[in-house]
C-alpha cells in the first residue's frame, strides 16, 4: 500500500475488504450436536476475549451474530475485570461474566497460578456446551480454551499451532477489518448474513451521568467537536500541538471544542490545552464510559487517535476523523469510510509493536494539520447540509 496522509478509499467508499451489508459472505458452516441439549443446540456458551475497549467493541458484531445463531443459549463473556461493565451494557448479547485471571504467554494480565486454578474450576462447574475463542489468532490461548471443560470448542488457529477441535476451528484471517475477521467463526457456526455494523447502546443512566458534569451540561444545545488526543501507547498518539492547531481552527469557525480523556491521560490533554490559543472545555477524567458515549453522540464531529474512543464514536453514529499512528489502519478502521475518515502514513515498521517510537515517529508526523482539518471541515459541511 502506498504512503498516504489522506484516507485510502476506493470509489465505492469502502475499505478494500468491505462488502455491502446486504451481501452475505460465502462460507461453509457445520451442524453441531451437543449431548443432553434440546434440539442439539448449545445452551451454555462461553466467549473468550480478554482485551481492551476497542477490541471488545470490534467483537460486538460477532456477539450479535452468535446471539442470533443461538437465541436460547446463556452466553458468558470471559474477559478482563474492567469488562464486567461492558457485559452489562450489552445484555442483549451477553448474559453472564467470568473474570479472566491471565494466562502464560498472554500480555493482558500477569497470571496468578492460584487464580487460574480457581478460574478453571469455575468454568468446569458451569458445564459449557460450547467455548468460543474470539481472543485472536489462537497462539498461546487455544490451550486454555481446551481446558475450560466445554463439550466443543471453536475459534481461530495459525498453521502449526494447537487446534482443540479440527471441525470448529478456522484459520485466522490475515486480511480485513477486525470485525469481519471475528465474524468468520460465527459464520462457520452457521450464522447467516451477519453484519459488521458497530453499536454502542446508550441508557438513561448514561444521560444522567453526563448531566451531573456541569462543564458537559453547558455544551447542551451548542455545536461542538470532541477531541480525544490520548491513546494507551505513546506510539499511537498524534502530537498534542497538532490536535491544538486543529482545535483552534475549529473554534475560529464558530464551533466549541470539548477535550476528553481518562484521568491517566491528563498529561496529554493538558499539553493540548497549553498549546491552544482559543478556549476549550476540558473534560479529562470527569466522564464515565457511558457519559462519554452520550457526549460523543451529540457532537457534530470527533477527532481522535486510533483507539477505543474511535469505536465508541462509530457505535453512536457520529462522524469522525481518526489519525492512525503505528496501528494497522485497515484492520482497526471503522467500517464506514464515508462517515469515518482514517488518516495514516505508511512506513515499513507498521504495525508498530513499540510503546514509544524509537525512530522519530514518522507515521504520526507525516499526517499534517492541513489534512486532518480538511477532512474535519468536509464532514462538518456534509452533516450541516444533511439537516
Amino acid at each position: 500500500m502506498t504512503a498516504t496522509t489522506a484516507p485510502t478509499r476506493p470509489p465505492s467508499g469502502r475499505l478494500p475488504d468491505e462488502r455491502p451489508d446486504n451481501q452475505a459472505t460465502e462460507t461453509s458452516h457445520v451442524a453441531l450436536e451437543f449431548v443432553g441439549a434440546r434440539d442439539g443446540e448449545p445452551r451454555r456458551v462461553a466467549v473468550l476475549r480478554a482485551l481492551q475497549l476497542g477490541d471488545l467493541l470490534c467483537a460486538v458484531p460477532a456477539l450479535r451474530a452468535l446471539r442470533a445463531r443461538y437465541p436460547g443459549a446463556l452466553v458468558t463473556l470471559i474477559s478482563l475485570p474492567w469488562a464486567r461493565a461492558f457485559a452489562a451494557r450489552y445484555r442483549a448479547y451477553i448474559d453472564d461474566f467470568v473474570e479472566f485471571p491471565g494466562w502464560p504467554g498472554l500480555p493482558e494480565r500477569t497470571p496468578d497460578p492460584a487464580h487460574i486454578a480457581d478460574f478453571l474450576a469455575e468454568c468446569h462447574e458451569r458445564r459449557f456446551d460450547l467455548a468460543i475463542q474470539l481472543h485472536g489468532s489462537g497462539s498461546h490461548v487455544n490451550e486454555l480454551v481446551a481446558l475450560l471443560g466445554a463439550q466443543r470448542c471453536a475459534g481461530f488457529f495459525l498453521p502449526g499451532d494447537h487446534v482443540p477441535d479440527d471441525e470448529l476451528f478456522v484459520p485466522w484471517p490475515r486480511e480485513g477489518s477486525e470485525a469481519r475477521r471475528l465474524l468468520r467463526v460465527a459464520e462457520h457456526l452457521g450464522a447467516t448474513a451477519p453484519r459488521p455494523d458497530p453499536e454502542f447502546p446508550l441508557t438513561p443512566d448514561d444521560e444522567a451521568d453526563l448531566a451531573r458534569v456541569p462543564a458537559a451540561s453547558a455544551l447542551r444545545g451548542e455545536r461542538y467537536v470532541c477531541l480525544h488526543p490520548g491513546a494507551r501507547f505513546p506510539s499511537r498518539r498524534w502530537p498534542a500541538e497538532r490536535f491544538a492547531a486543529v482545535a483552534d481552527a475549529l473554534v475560529a469557525r464558530g464551533l466549541r471544542v470539548a477535550i476528553t480523556g481518562t484521568a491517566d491521560e491528563a498529561a496529554v490533554t493538558s499539553a493540548v490545552r497549553a498549546a491552544m490559543r482559543e478556549p476549550a472545555t476540558d473534560l479529562t477524567g470527569s466522564l464515565s464510559l457511558g457519559a462519554l458515549g452520550a457526549l460523543l453522540s451529540r457532537a457534530a464531529l470527533v477527532v481522535s487517535n486510533d483507539t477505543g474512543v474511535s469505536h465508541v464514536t462509530a457505535g453512536v453514529g457520529t462522524p469522525s476523523v481518526v489519525i492512525a499512528s503505528g496501528s494497522d489502519a485497515i484492520r482497526w478502521a471503522p467500517g464506514d469510510a464515508r462517515r469515518h475518515r482514517v488518516l495514516w502514513h505508511d512506513v515499513p515498521c507498521r504495525p508498530c509493536g513499540h510503546l514509544v517510537c524509537p525512530v522519530g515517529h514518522p507515521c504520526a508526523s507525516a499526517v499534517t494539520v492541513h489534512a486532518v482539518l480538511g477532512e474535519a471541515l468536509q464532514l462538518l459541511s456534509l452533516r450541516l447540509h444533511a439537516r
